[in-house]
């Protein structure tokens, strides 16, 4: 398992009976994780919790909040700065586990010796975005929810980014990537962190273990000659970090010389010292 063990803002506390209790800057929040299916002691430390997210039996949730200092505030990843708001579905903006993903890009990015150019889809609040542009890449940030993409662009705002080499577009990542192919615009890497499930405007319905393999093929062809990677991200548990490696090895693999791999990424639990799993990751890169 890869770790996201670089943060200093931000710590998963301890995990417990579906929960887990992290602790954002100043704010401490419980949220629920299905799981978390072991049902270790509570300890004082629980009682400290700002807010906790209540699931709802007809569907849903909302927070119960204690005491707030503030509706949004600031968290900082090395040089990047990030907004982070709790939301009605439970999540704050920000998926720290994925900072272990940034620092692979950014690495990658600045030891390719040439302009990198990358595309990122689904791309939400812009973590991987932010990342990849402070390591000097030109990056094209697609999301289909207007509300995220202007959320990344405050991102990229508190981080001293805004005028870095970054499009903004707010579209259907499967149409965007299908016109792009027709215009013949090119990236040298692709990442994407596509949802388990979801609606399109138009009523589309999105199941990913269905629209992967063909979505994988299609943005393959929108690949430079000289690739540096692709991140295929996942948090749909019936989707193995073994299945997207081999996704990714039969539709960029087979065409480009490279090396792949494939992992969980997980948080460090500060009361526990075990690492809490928070999801998949497949890489193709060219080495």
């Amino acid at each position: 398992m890869r770790t996201a063990s670089n943060w200093k803002e931000f710590e998963v506390i301890d995990t417990s009976a579906g929960e887990k209790l992290e602790r954002w800057g100043n704010v401490i929040l419980a949220r629920p994780d299905p799981q978390i299916i072991w049902n270790t002691e509570k300890g004082p430390e629980w009682k400290r919790a700002n807010a906790r997210y209540q699931r709802s039996n007809s569907g849903g949730g909302s927070w119960d909040i204690k005491q707030m200092p503030q509706d949004s505030w600031e968290l900082h990843y090395r040089e990047l700065t990030f907004k982070i708001s709790p939301t009605g579905f439970k999540h704050t903006g920000l998926f720290p586990e994925q900072a272990v993903n940034w620092d692979f890009m950014a690495g990658k990015i600045r030891c390719a010796g040439r302009p990198i150019s990358v595309l990122n889809l689904f791309a939400y609040t812009g973590g991987a975005t932010l990342a990849c542009a402070a390591a000097g890449a030109k990056v094209c940030h697609v999301d289909a929810s207007k509300g995220m993409v202007q959320w990344a662009r405050e991102n990229a705002q508190l981080s001293s980014l805004q005028e870095k080499p970054i499009r903004w577009i707010v579209d259907d990542c499967k149409k965007f990537v299908e016109r792009e192919i027709r215009r013949g615009t090119r990236y040298d890497a692709i990442v994407m962190d596509p949802p388990s499930y979801g609606r399109g405007p138009g009523g589309e319905v999105w199941k990913l273990e269905e629209q992967i393999y063909p979505l994988v093929e299609l943005c393959a062809q929108v690949l430079s000659d000289k690739p540096l990677f692709f991140l295929l991200n996942s948090y749909t548990t019936g989707l193995s970090p073994s299945v997207m490696e081999y996704i990714l090895g039969v539709a960029v693999g087979s065409r480009y010389k490279g090396v792949l791999s494939s992992s969980e990424i997980g948080l460090p639990v500060t009361k526990t010292g075990f690492v809490l799993p928070c999801g998949s990751t497949a890489i193709w890169e060219n080495r």
